[in-house]
C-alpha cells in the first residue's frame, strides 16, 4: 500500500468516525427534545360514564357515551350520547344525540345530530318528545335551548318551530318563531 493510499484510507476512516459521532450526538439531541416537548393527548374512553354533580356534591346527572375523548383545548367530545338526570332530582327527561361537547369552565352540554329529548310525564303526564339537530343543555339549571328547527310531540299533539327554550324541571316550553302545530281532539 502506498503512502498516498494509506493517507486516503486514514482520511476516509476519520470522516466515517466523524459522521458517526455527529449523527449520534444529533440523534440524542432530537430524542431529548422529543422527551422534553410534551404532546398533550388527553384521555380517551370507550363505553364512557361521566357523572355530573350539583352544588351540594350530590349526583345530578349521568352521561353515557360510546366514546369520550379530551381535546387539546380541554373540551370533551362524546359520540352516541345519552344524558339522564338522577332519580333524586325528579326531572323525568332523557336526552340522546349522535355527539356532544362539554367545554372547559362552561356549564352547557352542546348536543348535535338527531337530538331527542323524551319524558313520560313532562306535560300533562303525556309522553313528550323534542327533536332537533342541535341543542344546548345546561344540566345544573335544567335549561335546554336551540335556535334550530324543533319538532315537539306531546301525546297526539305536535308542533314545529324555529328555536326553543325549555325549563325541564318545571316543564315550561317557549317556542321562539315560525310555530305551527297539529292538535287532534
Amino acid at each position: 500500500m502506498s503512502a498516498r493510499n494509506l493517507l486516503l484510507f486514514g482520511v476516509l476512516i476519520a470522516a466515517a468516525i466523524g459522521t458517526w459521532y455527529l449523527a449520534r450526538v444529533r440523534g440524542d439531541e432530537g430524542a431529548s427534545q422529543r422527551s422534553v416537548d410534551p404532546v398533550h393527548r388527553g384521555f380517551y374512553l370507550k363505553s364512557a360514564r361521566i357523572l355530573g354533580t350539583g352544588p351540594d356534591g350530590g349526583l345530578l346527572y349521568e352521561i353515557r357515551a360510546r366514546h369520550a375523548e379530551e381535546q387539546l383545548d380541554g373540551s370533551i367530545e362524546f359520540t352516541d350520547v345519552r344524558l339522564d338526570y338522577s332519580p333524586e332530582m325528579d326531572v323525568p327527561w332523557s336526552v340522546n344525540a349522535d355527539s356532544a361537547t362539554i367545554l372547559p369552565a362552561h356549564p352547557r352540554v352542546q348536543l348535535r345530530g338527531h337530538v331527542r329529548a323524551t319524558s313520560s310525564r313532562a306535560f300533562s303526564d303525556s309522553d313528550t318528545e323534542i327533536r332537533t339537530q342541535y341543542l344546548e343543555l345546561d344540566p345544573e339549571r335544567y335549561i335546554a335551548e336551540t335556535d334550530e328547527r324543533v319538532q315537539i310531540r306531546i301525546g297526539a299533539r305536535s308542533l314545529t318551530a324555529t328555536g326553543m327554550l325549555a325549563s325541564l324541571n318545571d316543564d315550561r316550553l317557549e317556542l321562539k318563531s315560525n310555530v305551527s302545530g297539529k292538535f287532534v281532539p
